[in-house]
């Protein structure tokens, strides 16, 4: 509280994506397709890997940690987005806005390090399949799950306290959808340095820490399967278990590296709402229609399901 009453501004005026009527009207009705698709097919996954015993495995248990991480990504800024094309320039107070903040790094910190997880999940069942329930065993995959979003939380925690302490003394309008830490430092009236120093070292430690160990992990794998797999019918079905996840990486590392590794620091604000915009509301639409379109197995409970509501 001492920290907040610190603060002249108590509100942020988000400006959002545009204020031409047209555009509004259009950005409305495109996002919130893309929200009521992520809500659904996320919604859709989490239900079938709980319900249906084919899917208590280690993959899918990942796997609803994931869709249930895309359906609260999605919803800490595309409702105010939506909002915003509805009515115009959307308050938001200085609390309100640091708790946007914290809960979208806090999610999107977990996603990636949950990808990595996964994917030293699929090393382990190809690479060495024999130990793969002792190794991925129940209370393993919780305490990686565990882990991930403990470090999430930590590293979301770290910008939110360092956030909190800034001094903000007008102007109050922020150029984008929502509180990202960029555009709210630079806002502040005080010394950013530090806050942009941590920015740029550990949050590209948390984006590349994970890439680095997802990297590993498939080198491994191509690795084993070119050593050990002959034929291709082999080959192709131990890829075909691994092409969605890797799907889901490309889409969300390309844009956090655009956004939030040192070389974007020089890019402009435009770039920068672009880019938050394809990780935020439109990576966790596709992510469900990844899965399910790349995954027979889950294709086939998805339509064993459809076939008994029938």
């Amino acid at each position: 509280l001492a920290m907040l009453n610190q603060t002249e501004v108590r509100e942020f005026i988000l400006l959002g994506l545009t204020d031409v009527p047209l555009w509004r009207h259009l950005f409305f009705l495109s996002f919130l397709l893309l929200y009521l698709s992520s809500l659904l097919g996320n919604g859709v996954i989490v239900a079938m890997v709980i319900v249906e015993p084919r899917l208590h495995t280690p993959m899918y248990f990942f796997l609803g940690n994931l869709s249930c991480l895309d359906i609260f990504y999605s919803t800490v800024t595309v409702p105010k987005m939506l909002s915003g094309f509805l009515f115009g320039h959307q308050p938001i107070s200085f609390a309100g806005c640091l708790a946007q903040l914290h809960f979208f790094h806090f999610l999107g910190s977990t996603e990636v390090v949950l990808l990595a997880t996964m994917a030293y999940d699929r090393y382990v069942a190809i690479c060495n399949p024999l130990r793969y329930t002792l190794v991925m065993s129940p209370w393993a995959c919780v305490l990686l799950a565990l882990a991930s979003w403990s470090t999430g939380f930590l590293h979301a925690l770290m910008h939110t306290v360092m956030t909190s302490r800034l001094t903000f003394c007008g102007p109050n309008h922020i150029h984008h959808f929502f509180c990202d830490i960029k555009p709210l430092l630079n806002l502040a009236c005080s010394s950013t340095s530090l806050n942009m120093a941590l920015l740029n070292i550990v949050t590209t430690f948390i984006a590349l820490g994970p890439f680095i160990l997802i990297v590993l992990s498939y080198f491994y794998i191509i690795f084993f399967i070119f050593q050990s797999v002959q034929t291709q019918k082999g080959r192709w079905k131990a890829f075909s278990t691994c092409a969605s996840h890797l799907t889901v990486v490309a889409l969300l590392y390309i844009p956090v590296f655009f956004n939030y590794t040192p070389p974007s620091s020089g890019s402009s604000l435009g770039r920068d709402v672009q880019v938050s915009l394809t990780y935020s509301a439109v990576t966790p639409a596709l992510n469900p229609l990844i899965y399910t379109l790349r995954n027979q197995e889950v294709r086939s409970v998805l339509k064993t399901v459809l076939e008994r509501k029938l």
